[in-house]
Formats: structure tokens, sequence, C-alpha cells
């Protein structure tokens, strides 16, 4: 028995474990690990690898449940959304990148049908390593996350037509007006199936399958719906991932869209790692070595035009100065499609074997590059801040109109986007409880602000936003934003501004509390530890154990993870309550003319 793609499987695998816990070790992003796992057992360094087809249909289904699982987390409401953004935001993106490259390469004497295909091979990034990097970091629904998500969307659907005009190129006696009008027919289908599907169909057929309590055929009944609705959007002209996506979709918006997610994110991962082996199997280091000059100087000249076009277009649809860095930087490789296309071109003879292998060689550096890029963009965009910039690029040519901040004084402060601190506001305003939120997401804050919300739109490292909110008369400031660094810099900024303030904060990590104290914090929540303590405090109750001995069992487990911080939050201690279970303090508002008005608890003589 001839089992060739297994002892593949396992090469990969044994080479993929062994670079990712260096890089992990070394906190080098887990995609530039696989990258490098494919240039080394590729052909053209080790070749370790011998059945690079099947490699390549694995990488496939890696593409298509990534795809999926993007299509899960958002939702046609949220797609419709950002139309703007797909075709206009899109258009405009790989239109200015495509003339830009035709343009240069011309420059370099390479005839005009070259030089439009090669236009178009660098107009399109990639779908699959940017939108698996803004998952990991929680951005994908960031407002930056949704433009580089709409311009994504936008290239992928350009892949057909595009495919159809390199057939033109390479075939000029080519019936293109028939293959046209056959596009928008299945165009139209493929429209009108997700719109059923999502609004009739697959809701009913969730519901059947889910009430048959078995999570296997849940689990492969989801793999039928993502693999058949990508199969059916292949046979009509369009890309396998393209229709993953379209299938998420379609599931996106049923209660069932947790639980399928949930299901395939271990599956994604694995597959796709093959995908990004598969495409570090494509560079030909001899030929990099022959010409490095050539490609390096091909690859920094890609990464600084790509990130300007991209940049110009996030800032033409209005955003800020680090929404369009981050955009700039997040767009600047080359896709995934594009060696599709290449393929196809140079099979057509459209570009030659050196132009070929140039191409290759700058396609894959670039997605290596990426993840690196995109974890410096915010430093590197605040650094630029720091330069006299005019007011039109830092706040971007469609500003968030500034809101009048009354003034306020012992009210609650709220910074912070996510869904923790948007869901605290909503909760204080129902209760008209006197409070105001900095949120620097300008998409989210105008919608608060529309809702009727006092909203200060900003950076809250920023002391004049913090000043804007009125923190320095603030009795009370809740900090909820996730990373780390800025975390600090806000607690310990609050602090200078007003020492009296109570702040309490969001922390991910249990690791994170000692530094939060450090520079000011009042009370620290770390989140996974106290929901993690929650839980434990109700087993013990379901188990009968005595409040006394739950509190103290508590306070012992905090103790032992926080150490001394453990008793900073004097809820954490055990109290003489403990000791009298039957015992409840209550607060109760003594109404005006009350024979209690006035006076102190002994004298109400209240025991009788």
């Amino acid at each position: 028995m001839e089992l060739t793609i297994l002892r593949d499987i396992v090469i990969i695998f044994a080479l993929s474990t062994f670079v990712n816990l260096l890089f992990t070790r070394l906190k080098i992003p887990t995609v530039v690990g696989y990258l490098l796992t494919g240039i080394i057992a590729g052909p053209h360094l080790l070749g370790l690898v011998h059945e690079e087809h099947n490699i390549e249909i694995l990488a496939e289904i890696g593409v298509i449940l990534l795809l999926f699982t993007i299509g899960l987390e958002f939702s046609l409401k949220h797609l419709f959304r950002i139309r703007r953004i797909v075709f206009f935001g899109g258009f405009l993106q790989v239109s200015l990148t495509a003339a830009v490259f035709y343009l240069l390469s011309s420059v370099f004497h390479i005839d005009w049908k070259g030089s439009l295909f090669i236009g178009f091979l660098f107009a399109l990034s990639s779908s699959a390593l940017v939108l698996k990097l803004l998952q990991e970091r929680s951005e994908l629904t960031s407002n930056y996350g949704r433009t580089v998500l709409g311009i994504l969307i936008f290239q992928d659907l350009m892949l057909v037509p595009l495919l159809l005009f390199t057939n033109l190129l390479g075939n000029p006696n080519a019936d293109i007006s028939n293959e046209l009008l056959l596009l928008l027919v299945k165009t139209a289908a493929i429209i009108g199936l997700v719109y059923v599907g999502n609004r009739w169909v697959l809701p009913h057929l969730l519901y059947l399958i889910a009430r048959t309590k078995n999570q296997e055929l849940f689990t492969m009944s989801i793999f039928l719906l993502c693999f058949a609705i990508a199969l059916l959007t292949f046979k009509l002209g369009m890309s396998l991932a393209f229709g993953a996506f379209l299938a998420g979709l379609m599931i996106s918006e049923s209660e069932y869209s947790h639980n399928a997610f949930g299901n395939l994110i271990p599956f994604k991962d694995t597959f796709t790692s093959f995908f990004f082996v598969s495409i570090g199997m494509l560079l030909d280091l001899s030929f990099v070595q022959e010409n490095i000059l050539l490609v390096a100087g091909s690859v920094l000249l890609v990464i600084l035009l790509k990130s300007l076009i991209a940049s110009i277009t996030g800032f033409i649809l209005g955003h800020t100065f680090r929404g369009i860095v981050l955009i700039g930087l997040a767009l600047c490789q080359v896709g995934e499609f594009s060696f599709i296309l290449a393929k196809t071109g140079y099979n057509f003879g459209i570009i030659d074997t050196y132009y070929y292998q140039l191409f290759l060689a700058v396609a894959v550096i670039t997605m290596a590059v990426t993840p690196f890029l995109m974890q410096v963009s915010l430093p590197f965009a605040n650094v630029i801040l720091k330069l006299n910039l005019p007011d039109f690029l830092v706040n971007g040519i469609f500003p968030l109109k500034e809101m009048e901040i009354p003034d306020f004084s012992n009210h609650l402060v709220i910074i912070g986007k996510d869904a923790s601190a948007l869901k605290l506001s909503v909760m204080a305003k129902h209760y008209d409880i006197k409070h105001i939120s900095i949120i620097f997401d300008p998409i989210i804050a105008k919608e608060k602000i529309n809702a009727g919300d006092t909203v200060v739109y900003g950076d809250a490292v920023n002391d004049p936003i913090l000043r804007k909110a009125h923190v320095d008369s603030a009795d009370l400031v809740v900090v909820s934003v996730g990373d780390i660094i800025p975390l600090l810099a806000i607690v310990e900024k609050v602090k200078k501004l007003n020492s009296n303030a109570f702040v309490i904060v969001r922390a991910s990590h249990v690791e994170n509390v000692k530094q939060l104290y450090e520079v000011g914090a009042d009370q620290v929540f770390p989140e996974k530890f106290e929901i993690a303590i929650d839980f434990f405090g109700r087993v013990l109750m379901k188990r009968l154990y005595p409040q006394k001995k739950i509190n103290r069992m508590l306070a012992h487990i905090r103790a032992m993870n926080l150490g001394v911080f453990s008793e900073k939050d004097m809820v954490n201690q055990p109290s003489i309550i403990d000791e009298m279970p039957n015992v409840n303090i209550s607060a109760i508002t003594i109404e005006p003319n009350s024979f209690a008005e006035g006076k102190h608890l002994g004298e109400t003589d209240l025991r009788k």
C-alpha cells in the first residue's frame, strides 16, 4: 500500500510543530512558521514532500474552512451595511493598484498585455492571511477591520472576471461577451440562493438537525453545507473560497452559528496551516539568491505602493490617520488568488518564466512579512502622529462631529469599545446613572451619539480626551481595554488627573493584575479568572457547602493566585457576616417625613 501522502503529512506536522514551538517562544506569528515549513520541506530546498498536489488539495480545504468561519462571524446585515466599502472602496483599491503597476511595468519595457496582467496580479491581497490575523486579534469587526474585509470581498469577487480577462489576453479569439452574460446570470442565481437559504431554508433545516441532539450529526451537516455550497459556486464559475464565505453568511444569523463555529475551529486551524505550507513550497531560494537585490527591491516597492494605495482608499472612505495606516499595512501583500492568475497567465505565455519566478518570490515574501507589519502598524501610526500633521489627515475627511459635553462631576466614566463596556453603558443609561463613554471607534461612537448617549470619541491614552470626559471630576472610572500596554497608560493618566477617582479595570489575564495595581488601579477584575471563581462558587453551593466555608475557600484561591493584591478588594475577604448566616444587610431609602428621618439607627428603636 502506497502511503506517500500520509508520510508527507507527518513530515509537515513534525516540521510545523518544531518551527512553531520555536516561534511561539520568540513571539513570532505562527503563520510565518508555516511558510518557513513549506520553504524547508518544498522541492526547492530539502524536497521532503513528494505529493505536492495532495498538499494543495488540503490547503484548498483550509481556505474553504477559513472563509466559512469568517462568514459565520459576519452576517448579511453586516455585509449590507458595508456595501459602500465593498463596491466603492474595493473598486477604488483594485483600479488604482492595477493602474499604478501597469505604468510601472511599462517603464521596464514589458508589453501592454504583460503590464496589464501584472497590474491585476498585484491588485489582489491575501484574504486567507489577513482575515486569519484579524480573527486572531479580534479586530474583524473593528472599524478598520470592516473596511479591510469589504475590500477583500470585492477582490475575491473580481477573481472570475480577471480569469476571463486573462483568457482574453491569452486567446484573442475567445467569445468574451457570451462569457460575461453567463457570468451575470450565474451571479444573480448565487445571490438568490444565498437570500433564500438565509431567510427560509437553512434555519429550518438546522432546527430539525439540532432537535436530534446528536452533535456528530450536527457537525457533519455543517461540513456538508459548507462544502456543497462551495462546490456549487465553483461549478457556477466562482471560487471555492468565496462560495464557502457565502455558506457561512447563510448560517450566520441562525441561533446555531456559534455552535457551528466552535465545532469547526480545530479543523479550520489544522487545514489552514496546509495552505500556508503550500505557499511556502513555491519559493525558489536559488532564484532569490541569484537575484537578491532585484527581489528585495521589488518586495519593498510592492509593500510601499500597495500600502500607499490602500491608505488612500481608506482616507477617501473617511478613516482617521491611524485607520489608514492600519488598512494600508493590512493590504500590502500579494494574495493567494494571484497565484491562480499567475499560473494561468504563465501557461498562456502572457508572462515568461523569469517574471513568473520573480512574482512568486515577491508574493511569498510579502505574505511572510505581513504579520510583523500588522503588529507594528499601530505603534508606527502613533509615532507619525507626533509630527505636526494637518487636521484633515489626522481626523479624516469626514470627521465625527464633536459632541458638546456639559460640565459633569461625581459621574461614571466608561472607557472601552468592547462588549463589556458597551453593555455597562446601556445598564447605566437604563437606571439613569450619570456617565460618559470614551470610545475609540468612530462607527460605534456615532451609533451611540445618535442613540442619545454622552460620548467622547478618541483614544483615552491622550490627556485631552480624558479631560473632555471630565475624568478630573469623576468619582468612578471603569476601563475595559484589551491590550495591556494602552491599559496601563490609561490607568496611570487617569490617576494623575484625578487621584481620588475609584478606578475599576478589566484585565484579560491574572498575570497583569500586579502591574495594574502598581500604576494606580483600585480594583482589578481578571476576567477569565473571576469567571472560573464564580463557576467554582456555584459548584460549591450546589454541593451544600456552608456560605462561610465557600467565602473562605474562594478567598484562599484568590490569595494563591493574586498574592497580596487579593487584599485590595475587601469583598474577597471573610467577613463577620460569615459567622452570622441568618443576618442580611440591606440599604433602605428613608422617605421624607418618615419617623426615622434624621435619626441614628439606635434612636429609631427599630427592633421593637
